[in-house]
């Protein structure tokens, strides 16, 4: 048996709850992995507390990160006492995920922990310091320089966001972030962000065309926000696109992009090709130091205090990364 937060679903709706499985439960794999650490993302806290649709089949482990130790392995890659981590691939939403203590996974699916790394380390991290690399990974392929100007990070309180101002601020960019949180600006200038600027500024409509500021951006926010990034970034400029906090929604026109040459990208972290997700990782274990990545860091929970934190991660009560310790 093994231990494990189970999302069920009737006629009054989605909960979850505590529960005791049978290995014989788990989904049919080719690396077992004893889970030490998870992580409490946003879309886990929206499993968890069903305000969001978020699990698409029922009964449902949340949980998109892990990180554990092999115990069996049918992959020649794997071995028993491997340390291995997992983003996404769809786990916590249509197959089991990562808060529980133990997991049955594809190995395709499955990278080992960075040598020097511990599995806690690898969840202080997760699927938010993995997506701000990526974005980042984004704009240094496109070219954009240190010397190039300012580069915008908004939702800059957030995982993501929080992530993408450490790493460009070590890689010498000058960094704008954009929160709404503009209180706590202390810990985005501790994290490397130059100046800090209220998010009152761009989610409200604005002019397709602005005064070019960015050299690039960084947007896990969406709606007017993503569209005032792009009308204000450089001639040649790339904004990179994760999240939607502020709406799916982006209305803005082709003037940036027909007259200044400006690039969106989408960033989508949950499929991206293991090549990709090495690189990832391994600009965050070069350019992050321990210190950097524990700050980032609320606390540490278990699996029953994640129902409850995971209220209180939507309610705005919680800031910074939630480590829940499993194993």
């Amino acid at each position: 048996m093994f231990k494990a937060i189970l999302v069920t679903k009737d006629g009054a709706g989605s909960r979850a709850s505590i529960a005791q499985l049978a290995e014989s439960e788990l989904p049919s794999a080719d690396v077992e992995v004893n889970v030490e650490y998870s992580t409490l993302n946003y879309k886990d806290a929206l499993a968890i507390t069903g305000r969001g649709p978020v699990v698409r089949s029922f009964p449902m482990i949340p949980g998109i990160d892990l990180a554990g130790v092999v115990c069996a392995s049918n992959d020649v890659r794997f071995k028993q006492g491997d340390r291995v981590l997992l983003n996404g691939w769809g786990h916590g939403e249509v197959s089991w995920g990562g808060l529980a203590e133990k997991a049955r996974l594809s190995s395709h699916e499955l990278m080992h922990v960075p040598a020097g790394m511990s599995t806690r380390t690898a969840m202080c991290i997760g699927t938010a310091g993995y997506t701000a690399a990526l974005c980042v990974l984004a704009l240094v392929r496109h070219g954009v320089k240190p010397e190039d100007g300012e580069v915008l990070v908004t939702g800059a309180n957030g995982g993501v966001g929080g992530f993408s101002v450490a790493l460009l601020a070590s890689k010498g960019y000058r960094v704008v972030a954009s929160s709404g949180r503009i209180e706590r600006s202390d810990r985005l200038r501790a994290l490397g962000a130059s100046d800090v600027v209220d998010r009152a500024e761009l989610i409200n409509p604005g002019k397709p065309l602005q005064k070019e500021r960015w050299a690039g951006a960084i947007d896990s926010v969406g709606s007017h926000t993503l569209a005032n990034a792009c009308a204000a970034t450089k001639y040649r400029g790339i904004v990179t696109a994760c999240g939607l906090a502020q709406g799916m929604d982006f209305l803005s026109t082709v003037a940036p992009f027909i007259l200044r040459a400006v690039t969106l990208s989408g960033i989508e972290s949950s499929r991206a090709p293991m090549t990709e997700r090495v690189e990832a990782w391994k600009m965050l274990v070069d350019t992050l130091s321990p210190q950097a990545i524990a700050s980032m860091t609320t606390g540490e929970v278990t699996l029953e205090e994640s129902l409850e934190a995971s209220s209180a991660l939507l309610d705005g009560r919680i800031l910074g990364r939630v480590v829940v310790k499993i194993g």
